[in-house]
């Protein structure tokens, strides 16, 4: 099988990381607890803010997400004001559309700096004379089987359905959202784990083992899968899945030679 990834390249500075999340699902499944999960995440980036280079927030940041051509979604002013701040101060946001905020259009781009990417990229990193390849998606979408998810994404994305969407008030349409949200595993999560399927039935594994016959990549760094998994795909080269931040609150850092996940501790900060 063939893949086709876009490719960038970005420079490390001396004492300067790269640091990627995923998953915060903010909406669901209540305004409170949402709100508390959104200080959360604003007090990961402002521990990580001295010597972050570049910071991906690798989809599903929101449970839903649309942008109307005069209206988006009410609230998360403290992650985006966050964020504005952030990219005033030259850290680089990258942004990668997950399943629940496919529908992201211009807005976080024109109001926080951020660049938006819908599909896998191939970033490679320098640093120090050394050079790494990591490939950086949500992950829905991706690998064998779940073919049902793989239509409606079709039907999603397409220009016509989100016009039909775009027609309904937002008041109408947010609501519809907010009913969605509700039955989804996210908003669910108590009533049971995400289990590890190992590593033959684990679909983002297994892609990443297709991609390695023909592209090498040093890292693959996805979310989606509400794990936080790190697994050698082979000898050189490994397979992180972020989780999500509703009851593990990981994110991953790289140092131009190393991917490390870590834990988010706000008491120790």
């Amino acid at each position: 099988m063939n893949f086709h990834f876009e490719k960038k390249t970005i420079q490390l500075q001396d004492g300067r990381r790269a640091y990627f999340s995923s998953d915060y699902h903010l909406g669901v499944p209540s305004p409170i607890q949402s709100r508390e999960r959104e200080k959360r995440v604003v007090s990961w980036l402002e521990s990580i803010q001295h010597d972050a280079q570049v910071i991906f927030l690798v989809g599903d940041i929101f449970d839903f997400w649309f942008e109307y051509k005069k209206a988006v979604p009410k609230g998360f002013v403290r992650l985006l004001g966050k964020l504005a701040e952030l990219s005033d101060k030259g850290i680089k946001l990258v942004i990668f559309t997950g399943n629940h905020d496919m529908w992201m259009s211009g807005y976080l781009t024109d109001e926080v700096g951020a660049v938006i990417y819908r599909n896998p990229v191939s970033f490679t990193f320098t640093a120090k004379g050394n050079s790494k390849m990591i490939l950086v998606g949500h992950g829905d979408g991706l690998g064998p089987g779940d073919s049902t998810y793989k239509f409606l994404k079709k039907v999603f994305e397409n220009s016509f359905f989100q016009m039909i969407f775009r027609i309904v008030h937002p008041d109408v349409g947010m609501w519809i959202a907010m009913e969605w949200s509700k039955r989804s595993r996210i908003a669910n999560v108590n009533k049971g784990e995400e289990r590890f399927l190992g590593a033959d039935n684990e679909w983002l594994f297994q892609y990443c083992r297709e991609v390695e016959q023909t592209q090498h990549h040093d890292f693959y760094i996805f979310g989606h899968r509400h794990l936080v998994l790190d697994m050698q795909v082979n000898a050189r080269s490994r397979y992180i899945n972020l989780g999500e931040w509703v009851s593990q609150q990981h994110f991953a850092t790289f140092d131009g030679s190393n991917v490390i996940l870590k834990r988010f501790d706000p008491a120790a900060i």
